[in-house]
């Protein structure tokens, strides 16, 4: 049974930092394309990062100098190191594992992708 489980989120003040991590289990993660993605509230879900089975990384344009992914294969572990965080980025944050790489942009995993159940992210101003 595949497990997917986030933590690290709460609230933070604008320019503050948070790191999400998540650990997964029930497949082999070494094998899967590993990812962050986030909604926030009353829009559209969106991948933030995603990190390759070679340590590739990639992340949306609003994001980038700001946030980190990275994996621990050995824990089966996923992290997201965020920044000088600011109120455009709260949201909730899923961490999602794909057989399959992601395009960039995408919404939504494969039919051999797994979710974590989120975790919220609250920055305020």
């Amino acid at each position: 049974q595949v497990h997917i489980v986030e933590s690290g989120g709460g609230s933070v003040q604008a320019g503050g930092s948070l790191r999400l991590s998540c650990v997964a289990s029930g497949f082999r993660y070494d094998r899967y394309y590993m990812a962050w993605f986030r909604q926030p509230p009353g829009k559209e879900r969106e991948v933030v990062a995603t990190i390759d089975r070679d340590g590739t990384t990639d992340y949306v344009d609003s994001v980038k100098g700001r946030f980190t992914i990275s994996r621990d294969n050995p824990k089966n572990a996923l992290y997201l190191q965020m920044n000088s965080l600011n109120p455009e980025d709260t949201a909730d944050y899923y961490c999602t594992a794909d057989l399959l790489p992601l395009a960039r942009g995408a919404q939504s995993l494969s039919a051999f992708g797994y979710w974590g159940q989120g975790t919220q992210v609250t920055v305020s101003s």
